[in-house]
């Protein structure tokens, strides 16, 4: 098997694999970076030129697996795409969403850049979508070969993915972005044991070492009791959540706590997309069974939208709860707004909940401390830091332990590293060649070809 990583800077950011299976491609996801705009947020599609593409599978929706999908079904106009049937039901709305923002994003001057697809674009796709139940094997030929497809959940948010793919002896695993735990939401991934010939895993933890008493439960804990101190002190609690996944998680959390008396009565505001995705959550509870999300859970909250309008700088002055995205406090998101005016206040607090990249302003938030200048550089405002700014360990991905546990009872011949940062990578690098040191472990530069 060949194997060239499109994700042109590495790292995490528009996840995107070429393998070449016998006389079969198939393509693994075509996501999109969201530090990045034009060209430089895409996979490096020239290097298929001359390469038809037969398959092309999606392991999740999130934007940097998702966000390039109809580029990379326009330029390989036969390849059909396979997923998961709760992303399928989810994968429209979410490209329509990002054709929406890349829209906006020109109309408001921050970029130059036309957008990578349009609506017509999405619809010119969706029959070519194909949804897969989990664990049902399903054979694809393109009439020179054959390949064998199973999906098996992957945890991580509703419709992620891990694909096995079986073509005559060999034997290859992609776990995609994956999480063991079960979530409120979502079950943990369950994945095959055994041996496999190759296998591709995420590594967006390999930094991360889960400190003792930091298990997700005593997390959610810790969360609520942090909410409730903030609201009774005067304050707001900014979340800036994913709008997939951990808005939906955070809001069934939330609908727990308040029907046990542990969370204060207090507004709790949401909006945009994440909001929307909750009726197809309903959706997905009621015809797949994989999600356990009621669009009840709102009505109970007595959820309110947020004002169309944010001031930037501006505290509201609620004691409310907000639930908003960006993740990762990205420029020109609601989050991003909304910090700028919270953060420069003592009783507030801005709590992370899932992954940022370290270039992010939420990332770089998280590295400041008490009394330091933050600037929101987009809309031109400095606050020297005075909210409480607190991480909990809710992420959607694995602790490292359990993602290096998985890979070396697969005792496969080839490892190949995907979805980290360098130093995440080197980690993994370090513990599965001391570990299995007959077994050849890849960390791919972007755009070379590797035989696996």
């Amino acid at each position: 098997m060949k194997l060239i990583d499109l994700n042109r800077e590495g790292g995490i950011g528009c996840s995107c694999t070429l393998l070449q299976i016998g006389e079969i491609n198939i393509l693994i996801d075509s996501g999109l970076h969201p530090k990045m705009t034009g060209r430089a947020a895409m996979p490096e599609f020239a290097k298929l030129a001359g390469i038809t593409v037969d398959l092309i599978v999606l392991t999740h929706c999130h934007l940097d697996h998702l966000g390039t999908l109809p580029v990379a079904m326009r330029e390989q106009p036969h390849a059909p795409v396979l997923m998961s049937l709760s992303s399928r039901m989810i994968v429209e709305r979410m490209l329509h969403n990002s054709a929406n923002v890349m829209r906006r994003q020109v109309t408001e001057g921050q970029t130059k850049d036309a957008p990578h697809f349009t609506h017509d674009d999405i619809d010119r796709c969706a029959p070519r979508f194909t949804g897969l139940a989990f664990n049902q094997p399903k054979r694809f030929s393109n009439g020179k070969d054959e390949v064998e497809i199973t999906l098996h959940p992957a945890g991580h948010v509703a419709g992620a993915c891990a694909v096995e793919i079986r073509h005559k002896d060999r034997h290859i695993f992609v776990t995609g972005d994956v999480l063991f735990e079960d979530q409120r939401v979502v079950k943990g991934a369950r994945f095959p044991a055994g041996h496999f010939d190759t296998l591709v895993t995420e590594t967006t933890r390999g930094t991360t070492e889960r400190p003792e008493g930091k298990e997700r439960i005593n997390e959610v804990s810790r969360l609520i009791d942090c909410i409730n101190e903030t609201i009774q002190n005067g304050g707001s609690v900014l979340i800036p959540v994913f709008a997939l996944g951990r808005m939906q998680e955070l809001l069934a959390i939330f609908h727990d706590a308040r029907r046990f008396g542990k969370l204060v009565d207090c507004p709790i505001y949401t909006s945009g997309l994440g909001l929307d995705l909750c009726d197809y959550f309903d959706e997905i509870a009621r015809k797949t069974k994989h999600v356990n999300f009621s669009r009840g859970i709102l009505k109970d909250l007595r959820t309110k939208p947020l004002p169309r309008r944010l001031e930037p700088g501006v505290d509201p002055k609620q004691r409310a709860l907000y639930l908003i995205s960006s993740g990762m406090l990205v420029e020109n998101t609601p989050s991003y707004t909304l910090a700028s005016g919270l953060l420069g206040h003592a009783r507030n607090t801005v709590a992370f909940v899932g992954y940022c990249d370290p270039d992010t302003p939420g990332g770089q938030l998280q590295k400041a401390k008490q009394g330091d200048n933050f600037l929101f550089e987009t809309i031109n405002i400095r606050v020297k830091i005075a909210a409480k700014v607190e991480r909990f360990e809710l992420s959607g991905h694995a602790d490292r332990e359990e993602l290096l546990q998985f890979a070396v009872q697969t005792q496969a011949r080839s490892i190949v590293l995907a979805h980290g940062e360098p130093a995440a990578r080197a980690w993994f690098m370090k513990e599965l060649t001391a570990r299995l040191p007959n077994t050849q472990v890849i960390d791919p530069v972007p755009g070379q070809t590797y035989q696996v």
